[in-house]
């Protein structure tokens, strides 16, 4: 009766209202926005095995281990955050504060550092 099709998951689609579509569209562009954030760090973890820098290879692997763990951590709280906003928009409930932020920061700050002391310090 007047029900729409099923859409998952359930525990957001299920709370409140429909929201403006605009503001839901917004969110799954940010939503997509931090998946392609997570492909290009895990991007380049495979461009910094691939070539080999930097050396030692126990930094490299490092690196690249981080880098990848931190792209699929990214990929799994972008959804949570995606939902999240998503059930407050439609509970007219205040947004959850912004994290994800941060793990990416920090991460791309860490590699970075780690990045120019290793290509500073190798030798030529």
């Amino acid at each position: 009766m007047g029900h729409m099709t099923e859409r998952r998951p359930r525990w957001v689609y299920d709370a409140g209202g429909e929201p403006d579509p605009r503001y839901t569209l917004a969110n799954e562009r940010t939503f997509l926005a931090w998946v392609r954030t997570s492909l290009a760090m895990l991007a380049g973890a495979v461009a910094l095995d691939s070539l080999g820098v930097p050396d030692p290879a126990w930094l490299r692997t490092t690196l690249v281990v981080a880098l990848v763990l931190v792209g699929g951590t990214i990929t799994a709280l972008a959804f949570v955050r995606w939902a999240r906003v998503e059930r407050a928009m439609r509970t007219r409930q205040p947004l959850p504060a912004f994290t994800l932020g941060l793990a990416a920061t920090v991460t791309v700050v860490l590699v970075a550092a780690l990045l120019a002391v290793a290509l500073g310090v190798s030798p030529s």
